[in-house]
């Protein structure tokens, strides 16, 4: 009855499939477990409550940035042809200038 107790060294070989063994085991459950839960979750989700009266939601204020942005751009841009419109004007009244003045003078 008197057993002494004798330790034996682990190998190497041993620790890394334990280890192994565990990082699988540590893997398969969780996505056991998530996959029951998603369930649930779903199930359980309370729908959104509606936007007080007045309050802009999301999908409106996106829309008005774009608005805006929209029109922006179109001032930005009739601008733009009004000013090329008033630089070739100027150009055409400085060319007859040198070219010595008004209609009489012709391309050839």
């Amino acid at each position: 009855m008197t057993e002494k107790a004798t330790f034996e060294m682990i190998s190497r070989r041993r620790v890394f499939s334990l280890l192994g063994l565990a990082a699988g085991l540590g893997f398969a459950i969780p996505a056991e477990v998530l996959t029951a839960s998603d369930a649930d979750a779903q199930a359980q989700t309370p729908t959104p409550a509606p936007a007080p009266s007045g309050a802009t939601t999301g999908t409106e204020r996106r829309q008005e940035r774009r608005t805006g942005r929209t029109e922006r751009r179109t001032e930005r841009r009739t601008g733009r042809t009004e000013r090329r419109t008033k630089r070739r004007t100027g150009r055409k009244e400085r060319r007859t200038k040198r070219r010595g003045g008004g209609e009489a003078t012709e391309k050839k």
